[in-house]
């Protein structure tokens, strides 16, 4: 299995990876131009000296080398808000108190903000179900931090990851039933499309601008509040394996947590270093999981390896230099995996 960026041919794959993941993935939509549009501005931000981060984005797919087909896709955006209003709900708390009346509440609020503007987020996670093993989602994931752990002048000091809310087999939010659909004549699927196409902003701005109480709403609305979708578990699980933590902020249309963490505080970006890539011997006991990658920009490559570290490189076997592109004392960037994994 190999990670590498993205290239124009791919679009057929990854319109079939977007219809495979359904609704709520918003920035993996199954629309082609959109998907199209992606493509190219991942090879523009790539085959750029210094990107403006505004329009900058990397998307990188999962090849299984065996059939050549693309299995799972995963994205950065170099900085969201930009353009277009980033919006989310934070989490909090109104104190409604009267000492005379011996009466002391906390009650849960909602408040619409733009807090996050300016980060960098890790996007458009799918990996296809068949390939949810043998650390393909780990792969998929992680890869990026190694990628922004040599490109780190690219991306922002705050890396944030949205997590898919809770909705059912048809696509129903609870969360947005029981508020988002009070405020527009639409359903859940279509509000999630328009804001992956730049209209969140838009969708925000007719929502309440003062504080929501979650107490008027419904119990199963209250209860998917900072949760994830089933299918999201393990991705979100593996995030806060890396350093990344709820901090109190929604989304505004699932009510899925924001996760977040400082790009430098990244378990693997933290941990990772360049080592000199050395032919590993076939019978090496030593060896233990890695996550390998070049230290290229356009040609970049990540792969999972048994490797062994030594006191002047890494030890790598040639199936692996030959993934990444690379030859026997060239320089990799490596990050044993957790151990977790």
């Amino acid at each position: 299995m190999l990670i590498r960026p993205i290239e124009i041919g791919d679009l057929p794959e990854l319109l079939a990876l977007a219809k495979e993941a359904g609704v709520g993935v918003t920035t993996l939509q199954a629309n082609p131009d959109r998907l199209s549009a992606r493509i190219l501005a991942s090879e523009t931000s790539l085959h750029a000296d210094a990107p403006d981060a505004a329009d900058a984005s990397y998307v990188f797919v999962l090849e299984d080398e065996s059939t050549g087909k693309i299995v799972g896709t995963s994205a950065i955006e170099s900085a969201v808000g930009m353009h277009e209003t980033w919006y989310n709900y934070r989490v909090g708390i109104n104190v409604h108190a009267s000492r005379e009346l011996g009466i002391y509440k906390q009650l849960e609020t909602l408040f619409l903000n733009s807090d996050m503007t300016g980060s960098s987020e890790l996007c458009s996670l799918f990996l296809l179900p068949r390939y949810r093993k043998d650390g393909n989602g780990s792969l998929l994931s992680k890869a990026r931090f190694l990628f922004m752990a040599e490109h780190s002048e690219r991306f922002s000091h705050r890396i944030i990851a949205e997590m898919r809310g809770i909705s059912d087999e048809e696509g129903i939010s609870p969360f947005w039933e029981s508020l988002g659909r009070h405020f527009f004549r639409m359903d859940f699927a279509r509000a999630d499309f328009l804001s992956y196409v730049g209209s969140k902003s838009f969708i925000a701005e007719l929502m309440p601008q003062h504080p929501i109480y979650t107490c008027f709403l419904p119990i199963e609305a209250r209860e998917s509040i900072a949760e994830v979708h089933a299918a999201t578990r393990p991705a979100r699980a593996m995030l806060e394996a890396e350093g990344f933590r709820y901090q109190g902020y929604v989304d505004i249309f699932d009510a899925g947590p924001t996760l977040e963490c400082e790009l430098h505080q990244i378990r693997a970006v933290r941990a990772s270093c360049s080592y000199v890539a050395e032919l590993l011997p076939v019978a090496a006991d030593e060896a233990v999981p890695w996550l390998v990658s070049n230290r290229r920009l356009v040609g970049f490559r990540c792969a999972l390896a048994m490797g062994h570290k030594t006191k002047h490189g890494l030890q790598l076997t040639q199936d692996v230099l030959d993934k990444l592109g690379i030859a026997d004392g060239e320089q990799v960037r490596a990050v044993l995996l957790s151990a977790k994994e």
